[in-house]
């Protein structure tokens, strides 16, 4: 049976997580899963149908009709809708930690997670992975960066994503889904007991990936080198 490796990496928005996390599935050839576009996703399809993510009571209504699939080229879908640009604007980054508050909303996501991950090797990043989603998994990073720094990086991939947004506002964004994240009861910024702690303040992208491959690599040793040589 084939064996199948996971890396979780957490931290909080906008540490740079996703970027890293793509980067590094490109170069081990493992499957990339953003979850924190399955919770974008869910809220944008809350406000589509009129229903405010801040109410739970209308969170569960929407929950047993919602679909959404993501690609190996990064694309999020609702349904068979693209909307890759549209989870990532303001107005649903404002909204989605109160959506993804939710017992019903985050069991369900992570019953998704864990059957993708127990199919492939994968790099998943988001919140609580290393503790929840994949406690076992066999390379743990908690990924932080300075608000500065977050600011910067989603406001240079959301203009190379053709996003419109101000630097100023998506500060103000990071800092208030800082204080939901970490004021909610049971806080999924959590960094697991054996997680790395990676402070990417002064790290360039690249930086960050070539440091998050070499960790893995130090971590399983040989048994990836077999791996790595029978594709």
């Amino acid at each position: 049976m084939e064996r199948h490796y996971a890396i979780a990496i957490d931290g909080p928005a906008a540490s740079g997580k996703s970027t890293a996390a793509k980067g590094v599935s490109k170069i081990l050839d493992f499957l990339y899963i953003d979850t924190g576009a399955m919770y974008r996703a869910f809220t944008l399809y809350m406000m589509e149908q009129g229903k405010d993510p801040k109410k739970e009571e209308d969170a569960l209504l929407l929950l047993p009709s919602f679909e959404m699939s993501e690609d190996s080229k990064g694309h999020v879908y609702l349904f068979k809708e693209d909307v890759t640009k549209r989870v990532r604007e303001r107005d649903v980054s404002a909204l989605v930690s109160y959506a993804c508050a939710y017992k019903a909303v985050r069991e369900k996501m992570v019953e998704i997670q864990r059957a993708m991950a127990e199919r492939n090797s994968v790099v998943m990043d988001g919140r609580d992975i290393g503790t929840v989603v994949l406690p076992h998994a066999d390379l743990k990073i908690y990924q932080v960066a300075s608000v500065k720094a977050r600011a910067k990086r989603r406001y240079l991939e959301n203009q190379e994503k053709g996003i419109p947004c101000s630097l100023k506002e998506i500060e103000e964004d990071i800092e208030k889904r800082d204080y939901i994240d970490s004021h909610r009861e049971n806080s999924p910024l959590t960094k697991a007991e054996d997680a790395i702690l990676l402070d990417t303040s002064e790290m360039t992208i690249q930086e960050e990936i070539e440091t998050i491959v070499s960790l893995f690599r130090k971590k399983v040793g040989e048994s990836w080198k077999d791996t790595e040589q029978s594709h």
